[in-house]
């Protein structure tokens, strides 16, 4: 999904495959992933989800690979403390760029989901030697509790994230900035609206949008507006 999400995002905003494969040529590898994270920083909702199942997914991960083993050993102060640490800096993060109030909902969640593999291990409800669920059931309120944020981990990461992903790389909206430059056509200099793909010298390599070609452009100058086509389902509405 890293990878096929961005080129839908380039296929349809741009409006074709060529057209895609001809950004991603002119942007080089090396900018490649700057489509991932333009959308990020761009939609709050998809930063949020995203950063909430890397956190909650990493930590799992890393639990049930002797991780649980560890924070068994500690307090369960301790071990709550340790868990913290990365649910914060993800909502720090969010916060930057999106605003406080989604990074105290991307922190908290995240702590939240986190705290409930803990409960899993602490309970016996997982094997702290290979993760593996025990099959026991509920029995208490911190059993059914950490069943819950396990069911809602996996909402979040097979449901709910890729219909964001999707709605947002189907959206019509720019993933990097869009400005008004001039443009040497051939026939003569004259103001395009480009969507960035490169940064060169003063200037800027950048995606036509009245000419559907790659171009050069110069004296640029910020277009707030950064749509660039009718959101898919807008267009699948009309067709």
């Amino acid at each position: 999904m890293t990878f096929a999400v961005p080129v839908l995002k380039l296929g349809w905003t741009l409006g074709s495959g060529t057209a895609a494969r001809e950004a991603l040529a002119a942007m080089g590898p090396a900018n490649w992933f700057d489509i991932l994270i333009g959308m990020f920083l761009d939609e709050p909702v998809l930063a949020t989800v995203m950063a909430i199942v890397l956190s909650r997914t990493s930590y799992a991960y890393f639990a049930a690979r002797g991780g649980a083993l560890r924070l068994h050993a500690m307090p369960l102060t301790a071990s709550a403390l340790v868990t913290v640490l990365v649910p914060a800096a993800a909502g720090l993060v969010v916060a930057v760029f999106n605003g406080v109030g989604w990074g105290l909902t991307t922190g908290c969640l995240a702590y939240l989901l986190r705290l409930g593999v803990v409960a899993e291990y602490r309970s016996g409800r997982r094997r702290r030697t290979t993760g593996e669920r025990t099959g026991r059931h509920a029995g208490n309120r911190l059993e059914r509790a950490a069943d819950a944020a396990w069911i809602v981990s996996l909402v979040l990461a097979f449901l709910v994230l890729p219909f964001v992903a999707l709605t947002v790389a189907l959206d019509g909206r720019a993933w990097s900035s869009v400005a008004f430059c001039d443009v040497d056509t051939g026939h003569g200099s004259g103001r395009h609206r480009l969507v960035e793909l490169a940064r060169d010298g003063a200037g800027v390599v950048g995606w036509d949008t009245s000419q559907d070609s790659v171009v050069n452009g110069v004296n640029c100058a910020t277009d707030e507006n950064d749509v660039i086509r009718s959101p898919w389902w807008s267009a699948s509405g009309t067709g």
